[in-house]
């Protein structure tokens, strides 16, 4: 019952139902990196080919510079949602994924013969096979968390004596 009403304050605060006044974010001090002094100063600057295609790419991406020259990123702007947002989420995506499909894979090895064999050599088919259920990892933690199975009891937990 603990879990549970931790979990639901968890996504109430998460949700904003503590009233907050909504975060002002001022962007006076940054302009657009085309049109930026500091930013084309440090373009001259540059002398690696690769550097020039950055500088390039930033200033027709519309990305916004500070005083010094330098690209900001804004996090706060669902206008910006391609700059981190997505990308960010993506990356949990995939971790979740490989992590997923990795503890699969050792629970899996688990009820075979020479586990620890496994862990060195993996066995290609089965890693294949987790590899490739492994994209609903957020529908499958959810079910095990839900049924019980993704928790361990607090009796399995062992603790240390002091």
């Amino acid at each position: 019952m603990r879990r549970l009403f931790a979990i639901v304050l968890a996504v109430l605060l998460w949700f904003g139902f503590v009233e907050t006044a909504p975060a002002q974010a001022l962007y006076d001090n940054l302009t657009p990196c085309g049109k930026s002094e500091a930013f084309a100063t440090r373009m001259k600057a540059s002398e690696s080919p690769t550097a020039m295609r950055r500088y390039e790419q930033y200033s027709k991406a519309g990305l916004l510079c500070g005083e010094e020259g330098l690209p900001h990123l804004i996090v706060d702007n669902p206008a910006h949602a391609g700059d981190f947002i997505i990308p960010g989420l993506m990356f949990l995506y995939i971790a979740g994924w490989i992590g997923w499909v990795g503890r699969g894979y050792l629970q899996a090895i688990q009820k075979g013969a020479n586990p620890e064999a496994k862990e060195i050599t993996i066995d290609v088919p089965l890693a294949i096979k987790y590899m490739l259920s492994g994209f609903a990892w957020p529908l499958e933690a959810f079910g095990e968390f839900t049924s019980g199975k993704l928790l361990a009891k607090d009796g399995e937990i062992t603790v240390s004596p002091r």
